[in-house]
This record gives C-alpha cells, sequence and structure tokens, in this order.
C-alpha cells in the first residue's frame, strides 16, 4: 500500500491533485483543508496518503498531516461513512474542531457540516466520541502556531482574488483577532471579501 508520495504538483483542484512522483502523475483525491494549504502548482509537495482498495477500483486520498490521515481513517471506520463523506467532514470543518466536537458528543455542529445529516452524525458521535480521546490525550487538539498572514494572502490571490482587495480583509481580520487556523483565518477573510 502506498503510505506518503513526495514529488511535484502537476496540478490541483480543490479536490484532488495531480502529483507527479518521478514521471508517473498520482490523482489523489484531497480534502479542502489540505487543498488551501498546498504549494503552488509545479512547486514540490508531499501528501501522506490513504489507499482504497474496492472490487472495482483503487482510489488514493492524500492530507498534509499525519494528523488528517488518522481522523480521516476514524471517520471511514464508522459504518455508512465511505471515502466520499470523510472528505466531505475534513473539508467542512478544521480538525480541531472536529475532535471536540465528537469528543463532546456535538452532533449539531457535525450536522451543521455540508452533506452530514442526523443519522451520519449520531452514528459518528456514537461510535468515534471515546476514540477521539488519544488527539486530546498527546495534545492533538492543542492550538497551533499562529498562521501566517502571508499564507492566507497567498491562498486568496490563488483563488483569484485583487491582491489589494485580499490585503484589506487580511489586515482588517488580523486586527480583531487573527485565528489559529490557517482554515478559519481564510474562512472569515473569504466572508469579509463577499460581504457574507
Amino acid at each position: 500500500m502506498i503510505g506518503r508520495l513526495t514529488g511535484r504538483l502537476a496540478s490541483k483542484t480543490t479536490d484532488h491533485v495531480i502529483l507527479d512522483v518521478s514521471g508517473v502523475g498520482y490523482h489523489v483525491h484531497i480534502p479542502l483543508s489540505t487543498f488551501y494549504e498546498l504549494p503552488d502548482a509545479e512547486d514540490p509537495a508531499s501528501l501522506f496518503i490513504h489507499t482504497h482498495v474496492r472490487e472495482e477500483a483503487l482510489a488514493l486520498y492524500g492530507f498534509l498531516t499525519e494528523r488528517e490521515r488518522a481522523l480521516f481513517l476514524l471517520l471511514i471506520s464508522v459504518a455508512g461513512i465511505g471515502p466520499r463523506v470523510g472528505l466531505t467532514v475534513l473539508s467542512g470543518i478544521p480538525p480541531a474542531e472536529l475532535v471536540e466536537a465528537l469528543r463532546k458528543q456535538d452532533a449539531r455542529r457535525l450536522m451543521a457540516i455540508p452533506g452530514v445529516g442526523k443519522k451520519t452524525a449520531e452514528r459518528m458521535v456514537l461510535e468515534l466520541s471515546e476514540k477521539v480521546e488519544r488527539f486530546t490525550a498527546d495534545g492533538g487538539a492543542a492550538a497551533p502556531a499562529a498562521v501566517s498572514a502571508e499564507d492566507v494572502l497567498s491562498a486568496l490571490v490563488n483563488l483569484g482574488y485583487r491582491k489589494a482587495d485580499a490585503e484589506r480583509a487580511v489586515e482588517a481580520i488580523g486586527r480583531t483577532h487573527a485565528p489559529q487556523e490557517f482554515g478559519e483565518y481564510l474562512k472569515l477573510s473569504l466572508r469579509r471579501l463577499t460581504g457574507g
């Protein structure tokens, strides 16, 4: 099984990348949290991989961190949750918030993720609330280092926003309270840019 791939990022979209490893292009499905942290196309990249084998297909799922991959594996261990729903969950909630929601058995927070219904959220809470304790016991849910405003600005420009507009949004969010997670900082900046 493939556990990690390192190569050149031939292309990227919000749900998959083509990672060129020594001339072989691997199609790897990714969550949004990984997409936001990826370098530009043609730059070197490395992903932790889960190889999902079914009778009719072999699919690769990639994550920037080992922690994200571990959470994905926990999610797909739940009855009725396949890789597609696992990626949807990781795309809809930052890893630290996911761990907290599961630990506190907050099914309502999980239901706020697009594509996650009541039954799925309840099953996740029932089966994973104790299993996620290891993510908090080893400090996994501790706040990460402060996010660089430059990284958020770069992501916004890569998404097609004008640099001047993106700079204003990022600075405004940073003045009020700069979030500790990249995804949250980006989401607040996007909301400010779109007037949401």
